[in-house]
Parts: structure tokens; C-alpha cells; sequence
């Protein structure tokens, strides 16, 4: 029997205790504590396989440890100084280990999994340059607070200092990137590292990193093994009523309110346009916010910032207070000095660019409804109107820019076909550059999709490693990568990682042959453009190469055909699509 925690609020359903399995539950079940939805628990533990005394070595403990605690997966590479961390994965069947073919792909694989489910999973790799391999995929983690632990292996305690083969000053080079950063100098140390580690990493929302040297993993050791159940805060977090009662008060004076939802929103969409509802308010969300509602809905307008609408701007510019809720205030979402009331799970973030007029630190799942119980109902029919006016101007927009008849193919018209034949619950992973950005402006996603992205960090070659750990995740849901040339060509070689795992990945790669967004930029800075065209192999005949389905388009009219045969195939498939880098033209 198996045990599931709700990343929301840390409650355990515990099968054995309950009597009956969690799959049983029916769909609309919610969590008992804080009413989150049955979508938001993961599994934890499994009946996992017993270490016999005289067997179990220090590696041994630690992997049980971590299986234990609800890390399913690894991802990595072995070699020499990891050799007894991995070889007690292989032994123990509570945890799943996926070899890829770049360290960076293993870090950013853990990233996309943390955003994806909340929880934590693992990546594996050796001292020195495998260590050093990790870091993009780390900061990527470290900065959208994505929970992540990183095992490296080490050189032998005595050969630490001399400067020995593969060796580097691993602690010094980790502890920037990191909320927690040991090393296991003995056996001794082992559970309780490695149980601060992954506590650490959910509760912060980070990075934790464990460094064992070579001889400590095979060392023998047993250990009592700490059970999750009980060793975590509840994180269903509110605020004194005086302070939401006066939240409610600010909402009630304003005239034309808007709700911005950022990330940190997700989950929450029902309570959001119960709130927008009940006030008559627009929703309005970041990029990374981007499907906290079902963007068809009237009330949604589109996402503020760089890559924004132009209702979102005006409603934006003309409102008398913004409620932020889940947002970390980025440069790029460009969220206005305002009158506000601000939600958000981290009281750093709370006023973090100008003072608030109200805020409430705690999870927007516990204070959202409060505050849809304490607002008056308002009726602002003339506000709604121009809401539904603008909102019709951004889509019709839209509409006349995805022309399909023009050659080579221009990005508005591909999104416009995705977007009509993407799955309502797929899982949708995107890179960064031009394909990302058209994405945000032109994709009207639903509630039931998800999206993964590089956030902060906003790294090239995250796309195609969100979308192998997502399927993985979900065996059988739709997982669609957006991703240019650029991008794809930064970690092509773990396609093949998707054809070994029989993972059927839909990429989509926008194929303009320049480095767009780059381009774009000397362009508005005043620079000629320099260096920014690639040099390209035929990415279809590639993906051929690797085992899975390669389609080539350069007809408007073949591209709807191709994105059908991509989305019904089995195997991994490459749509490398002949695009235009120049905008609007």
C-alpha cells in the first residue's frame, strides 16, 4: 500500500490506515484540510525492498532514506565517484533511475519535475565536471524555486585537498545555488543530511545539494529509517481575519479592480473567478501564470508584460488597485506601482517592488475564499463591456496576424494550429527565444494543461528535458515541446533519452535558422545584425536517425496534416517547421 502527500498543505493519505487505495477516490475527492483537489497529491512511498543487516552500506541508507521521502526518480549519469549511490538505486525498487546523455539535461529534468508536481526529485553525477555539468539546470531550479536535490560524488575523504584527479572545492561551488549544502563526511551523518536536505529543498523551495565521497558511499552502515508522516509542517497558511477583513475593505472601495495571477496562483482558478466574478473584475496573469484559468473564459484578458495583451495593458494602466496574487513582480511581467492587495506564499515577496496597501502572507488556497466571502457583490455592467471589448479587439489581433498563407511559415499561424489541435490536458513545455515568446502572446490555453518553463533563469535548452521528465511523470497525456533551432541544437543529443525510455514527446521546433530573439534585440538597440545565423543539420532526418518520427514542413497548407500525424504517433516525433524570424511581416 502507498502513501500520497498534498503538496499543498503536507497532508498524508495513507492507504494502509484508510483501508482502500487513493486511485479508488473519486476525481472531484478533495483534501480533507485545506480543499485542495485530488490532482495536487503525490505518490510518497511504496512497499519498498528491505536492506538485511550485513548488507547495507551508507548508500544504501541514503537511497532508502529518499525513497522513503517521496523521491521517485533520478536522473544522471554514472561513473566512478558515484558508483555506490547508483548501484543502491538499482537495488532498490521504490525509485526509478533515468540515464541521460548531459548532466544539464538530468538538472533540468529535476527542475521540470519539482514545477510540475511540487515535489522533489534527484540528480545524480560525479565529482568535478559532472558536478560543474549540473549547474544551469540548478540555477534554473534555484531560481523559479523549484525543489531539486543534487547528489555528486567526491574524490576519498584523504585525497580531498591535495587537488586530486576530478577534484574540485564542491561545497564552495554549490553553496550559491543552494538552500541547503553538506557534505556526508561519515556514515553517521547520513540520515539526518539527507533528510535536512529534502526538507529543506520543498519547504524553501530550492536546491539542496549533497556531496559523499567515494569511500563513504561503501561504507558499512544501518540505519532506523525516518517515516515522511510527521517530520513536515502544514503549509495551509492564513492570516489574522482583521487583516483579510481589511483586504476585503480596500477591494470593496475600488471601481475598476484587476486580479493578476502569477505562478504562484496555480491550482486556485476556481477561487479566482469566483473572486472576478463576484467583484466584476478582469484576470489578468504573468507568463508563468499562463493557464491558471481557461483563457477563453470572458473575464481572462491575457498576460501583462513583455509579452502581453494589449487589453491587459489598458485595463492595467485604467485600474484603481491591482490584486496580486502569486506573482514574483519580474521586470519582464512589468506590473505597475498601484494601489494593491497582495497574496503571496513568501513573505520576501510581499511589497517586494513598493509598498502595498494590504498584504497576506499565506497559501492563496486557504485566503482566496475568505475573501470571496467578505467582498460585496458588485455589478458593473459598463466595465464588464469594455472588458468583453477589448478583449475581442486582442483576439481579432491575433486572428489577422496568423496568416497562413505566407511563406516561409509564420510563428502566429503555427501557434494558431497548435492551439486548435493540442489536447485539453496536455502538458505543454516550452524554450526560450522567439517560439517561446509567440507562445505566450498567441496560445490561449485551457485549465487542464499545463505549462513548464525557464523562468528567471530563462535558459535556451530547457524545453526538450521538461518535456522527457514530463512524460515520464504523465505516461499518458499529451506532452507537447515548443522549441527553436537554437534551443533544440543545445541538447539534441537527449532525444535519444526520450527514444531509449520509449517516451512519445511531440517537439516542435521553429526552425528560422537565426537566433530570432537575439536578432530582434541588435535590431532595437541600434546594431547591425552579427552572428546570430545557425548552421543547421535537416532535424527531421535526425529524429529518423535516433529511432523516432521525423516530419519536415515548409508548406502553410501541410502543417495542420503534420501536426495530426505528430500527436497520434507512439514514439518520439520532431515537427521541424520552416519559419520566418522577422516579426509581423
Amino acid at each position: 500500500m502507498a502513501k500520497y502527500r498534498c503538496t499543498v498543505c503536507n497532508y498524508i493519505f495513507d492507504e494502509d490506515k484508510e483501508g482502500f487505495k487513493f486511485s479508488e477516490l473519486p476525481d472531484n475527492w478533495r483534501c480533507p484540510v485545506c480543499n485542495s483537489p485530488k490532482g495536487t497529491f503525490v505518490l510518497l512511498s511504496e512497499e519498498l525492498k528491505e536492506v538485511r543487516v550485513g548488507e547495507s552500506t551508507v548508500s544504501d541508507i541514503l537511497v532508502q532514506q529518499m525513497a522513503e521521502w517521496g523521491v521517485k526518480y533520478v536522473f544522471g549519469i554514472p561513473g566512478t565517484s558515484s558508483l555506490g549511490v547508483v548501484d543502491a538505486i538499482r537495488k532498490n525498487e521504490g525509485m526509478e533511475y533515468i540515464q541521460v546523455r548531459h548532466e544539464q539535461t538530468a538538472a533540468f529534468m529535476a527542475s521540470a519535475y519539482g514545477k510540475l508536481t511540487g515535489h522533489i526529485a534527484a540528480c545524480l553525477t560525479v565529482a568535478g565536471p559532472g558536478a560543474t555539468n549540473l549547474a544551469t539546470g540548478l540555477y534554473d531550479a534555484s531560481l523559479d524555486h523549484s525543489p531539486v536535490l543534487a547528489i555528486t560524488g567526491m574524490v576519498k575523504r584523504q585525497l580531498i585537498g591535495p587537488g586530486s584527479f576530478q577534484e574540485i572545492d564542491q561545497y564552495s561551488f554549490f553553496e550559491p545555488m543552494t538552500v541547503f549544502n553538506k557534505t556526508i563526511m561519515s556514515e553517521d551523518q547520513t540520515v539526518s543530511l539527507v533528510t535536512l536536505a529534502i526538507k529543506h529543498a520543498i519547504l524553501d523551495g530550492g536546491v539542496s545539494h549533497l556531496g559523499i565521497p567515494n569511500d563513504v558511499q561503501k561504507l558499512p552502515y544501518m540505519a532506523e529509517i525516518i517515516p515522511f508522516e510527521g517530520s513536515f509542517p502544514n503549509k495551509a497558511i492564513s492570516q489574522p481575519m482583521f487583516l483579510i477583513m481589511k483586504a476585503a475593505q480596500v477591494i470593496n472601495q475600488a471601481e475598476r479592480p484587476v486580479i493578476i495571477a502569477g505562478f504562484g496562483a496555480m491550482g486556485q482558478g476556481e477561487n479566482l473567478l469566483e473572486l472576478a466574478e463576484k467583484i466584476s473584475a478582469p484576470i489578468v496573469t504573468t507568463f508563468r501564470g499562463k493557464g491558471v484559468i481557461d483563457e477563453e473564459n470572458e473575464l481572462y484578458v491575457g498576460s501583462h508584460g513583455t509579452i502581453g495583451s494589449t487589453a491587459s495593458a489598458k485595463l492595467v494602466e485604467s485600474s484603481d488597485l491591482l490584486i496580486v496574487i502569486g506573482s514574483s513582480f519580474s521586470d519582464m511581467t512589468q506590473i505597475p506601482e498601484k494601489r494593491t492587495v497582495q497574496i503571496d506564499i513568501d513573505p520576501m515577496m510581499i511589497a517586494r517592488k513598493y509598498p502595498v496597501e494590504v498584504g497576506l502572507f499565506g497559501n492563496s488556497a486557504e485566503l482566496i475564499p475568505q475573501l470571496v466571502d467578505l467582498v460585496q457583490e458588485k455589478n458593473r455592467d459598463n466595465y464588464l463591456d469594455e472588458i468583453k471589448k477589448l478583449k475581442k479587439e486582442w483576439i481579432d489581433l491575433l486572428e489577422e496576424e496568423a496568416d497562413s498563407s505566407k511563406k516561409p511559415l509564420r510563428p502566429q499561424y503555427i501557434i494558431k494550429v497548435l492551439n486548435h489541435k493540442v489536447a485539453e490536458d496536455a502538458i505543454i513545455t516550452l524554450d526560450v527565444g522567439e517560439n517561446g515568446w509567440w507562445f505566450g502572446r498567441n496560445f490561449w490555453m485551457r485549465q487542464t494543461q499545463k505549462m513548464l518553463m525557464s523562468g528567471y533563469l530563462a535558459s535556451m535548452g530547457f524545453g526538450l528535458p521538461a518535456a522527457i521528465a514530463a512524460q515520464i511523470v504523465y505516461p499518458d497525456r499529451q506532452v507537447v515541446c515548443i522549441i527553436g533551432d537554437g534551443g533544440f541544437a543545445m541538447v539534441m543529443a537527449d532525444f535519444l533519452t526520450a527514444v531509449k525510455y520509449e517516451l512519445p514527446i511531440k517537439v516542435f521546433l521553429f526552425n528560422n535558422r537565426q537566433l530570432g530573439m537575439i536578432m530582434q534585440e541588435q535590431m532595437v538597440e541600434g546594431y547591425p545584425n552579427w552572428q546570430t545565423d545557425l548552421y543547421n543539420c535537416d532535424f527531421a532526418e535526425y529524429a529518423k536517425n535516433c529511432g523516432g518520427i521525423g516530419i519536415r514542413v515548409t508548406e502553410p497548407d501541410k502543417l495542420p496534416g503534420a501536426v495530426d500525424e505528430a500527436l497520434l504517433s507512439n514514439k518520439p516525433v520532431i515537427v521541424d517547421i520552416e519559419t520566418d524570424p522577422r516579426r509581423f511581416l
